[in-house]
């Protein structure tokens, strides 16, 4: 993209279609799924799901420049809405109040097979 007024930020995984995070006027947005620091997926409970999720979000947003106290928006797509409330307990430890807007999507599935959480969020740079 030819874009000036956009910056982009490189996923670290050199097999990656997608940026990790893309910038524009200070506004910050990035999407994140269940990826352990080593670079591979977590496929295990929601739970573990949630925290290399929000995790690799976090991390993310550090590096362009931004932080988790920072976001503003939030959607999370669950495999199955009865995980939730898993999620939500996860969610809890990396956001306090007042909390970011946030809605969350129930889809049929993500783009790898027992993948069960994935995040896009919108954060304001430091």
């Amino acid at each position: 993209m030819a874009n000036q007024d956009l910056s982009f930020t490189p996923d670290p995984d050199v097999d990656s279609i997608s940026s990790d995070v893309v910038g524009f006027n200070g506004i910050l947005v990035s999407t994140q799924i269940p990826t352990r620091a080593d670079g591979s997926l977590e496929l295990g409970d929601i739970t573990l799901q949630s925290e290399c999720t929000l995790q690799a979000l976090k991390v993310a947003l550090e590096r362009a420049g931004s932080s988790m106290d920072r976001v503003m928006h939030l959607t999370i797509y669950l495999t199955d809405m009865a995980d939730r409330a898993a999620f939500n307990e996860v969610y809890k430890r990396f956001f306090a109040k007042p909390w970011p807007v946030r809605a969350a999507v129930g889809v049929a599935s993500l783009a790898v097979e027992g993948m069960r959480v994935e995040v896009t969020a919108m954060a304001a740079k430091a």
